[in-house]
């Protein structure tokens, strides 16, 4: 496939189909399952339908810009897990990264409808409406992203939402003067193979004073040519703050329901002087994000949800004695066996380290967790068996305290049975 393919770019459009992105084996589904945000399955339930999402209705999805199939494959795995009517659609222009996505697929025997075709005519070439959009990493290399979310947000069922990544600003300090370094070196007529090895040369060469060599979060050069190119020779490319990301949603009629994971955006985390934590406790969720975001300066990636306006008050899970608590990236057996009440949960926040607090019986609640007791009833298995158990009320205390700390660290989520 060659010519511009509706991106505005020809120059665009070639690197997609030489070096599709992440560069991605179809053999290696038979090992692993790369996971990751936005779209998994419990966090989009969590934060899109608060809980509420019914596995046993059709759930209709669009995967847009789904190159080689990350999100794709993770989200129909986690619905063929769940054994949820998953109704699956991917949407790219390129045919490259379109056979590595349906190779992968294929491999692990999940189905979906594949489409070629540019976002920015979603409606014509992958008409909805979806109860969920993915559009990860898609939108900052758009020529008009504002206008790229607009014709999702079009597709859109009023009750559905979407999960967005987009690029940080600060934590990819030192990608876009390297850009411009390798546009002024390497002219547009350079074959694709000797930019890359152009790009190889100039940063082994680097000096240590330049803001690349001295980002530690920078590595995808390292992986693979794709990677590089993606990196440090895409055609185009922006990188968005908090604000200007929450700008981008509003624009398309939009409200964000949360910014995960959520410790990565608490700013209590990073201000060491109580006057200043007590200042910023005052600060409406957003603005709190924003000085998190201005304070840490590693971001260099940014995923939230979105959903409506009229949604906006009721998409988050909240805490009751009948929602049913999933862990994610947590064993709970290791984790109750390692807790002790004075450990707390310590987080790496890119290499500033922060202690969440966790009540007294976490270890217990923990392994009580197995995805289908609700928090009334873990609080009544811990309970019981004891000469003298605490006050239940005491114990959905602590239950409300744990689910607190393990959402903010995106260790937990909540479901709640349709209807209740």
């Amino acid at each position: 496939m060659s010519g511009d393919l509706g991106l505005g770019d020809p120059a665009l459009s070639r690197q997609y189909e030489a070096y599709p992105y992440p560069e991605r084996n179809p053999a290696d589904e038979d090992t692993r399952l790369i996971t990751g945000s936005p779209s998994h399955l419990d966090e989009l339930n969590h934060y899109v339908f608060a809980g509420r999402l019914d596995f046993a209705a059709p759930f209709r999805v669009l995967v847009a810009g789904g190159g080689t199939g990350d999100g794709l494959v993770m989200l129909a795995q986690h619905c063929a897990d769940a054994g949820i009517a998953a109704d699956i659609t991917y949407l790219d222009l390129s045919a490259a990264s379109r056979a590595v996505a349906e190779a992968r697929m294929a491999r692990r025997g999940l189905t979906g409808r594949f489409v070629t075709g540019s976002l920015l005519a979603v409606g014509d070439a992958a008409p909805g409406p979806y109860d969920y959009i993915d559009c990860c990493g898609v939108l900052h290399h758009l020529p008009d992203p504002a206008a790229g979310l607009a014709a999702l947000t079009a597709q859109l069922a009023p009750s559905g939402g979407i999960g967005v990544m987009l690029y940080g600003a600060y934590g990819r300090t030192g990608v876009y003067p390297l850009q411009s370094a390798l546009r002024r070196l390497a002219g547009p007529e350079q074959a694709d193979a000797d930019r890359v090895a152009l790009a190889e040369s100039l940063v082994r060469g680097l000096p240590p004073t330049n803001w690349f060599v001295r980002n530690p979060l920078l590595g995808d050069h390292r992986a693979s040519p794709a990677g590089l190119y993606d990196l440090l020779l895409h055609a185009r490319d922006r990188a968005y703050t908090v604000g200007e990301a929450v700008a981008l949603a509003e624009g398309a009629g939009l409200s964000v329901t949360a910014f995960v994971p959520p410790v990565r955006y608490d700013p209590a985390l990073l201000l060491s002087e109580p006057r200043l934590r007590a200042r910023a406790s005052k600060l409406a969720p957003l603005d709190a994000a924003a000085l998190a975001e201005e304070l840490s300066g590693t971001l260099k990636t940014h995923v939230f949800y979105a959903v409506r306006p009229e949604r906006a008050g009721s998409a988050i899970a909240a805490f009751s004695e009948t929602a049913r608590p999933v862990l994610r990236d947590l064993e709970a057996p290791a984790f109750a066996e390692a807790f002790r009440p004075s450990n707390g949960l310590t987080v790496d926040l890119d290499g500033h380290r922060a202690k969440l607090p966790l009540p007294p019986l976490s270890g217990a609640l923990v392994a009580a967790i197995d995805g289908t007791r609700s928090f009334g009833e873990i609080a009544d298995h811990c309970r019981a068996g004891r000469s003298n158990p605490p006050d239940r009320d005491a114990v959905l205390t602590q239950c409300r305290a744990l689910a607190a700390t393990l959402t903010q660290a995106g260790k937990l989520y909540l479901r709640e049975a349709p209807g209740a």
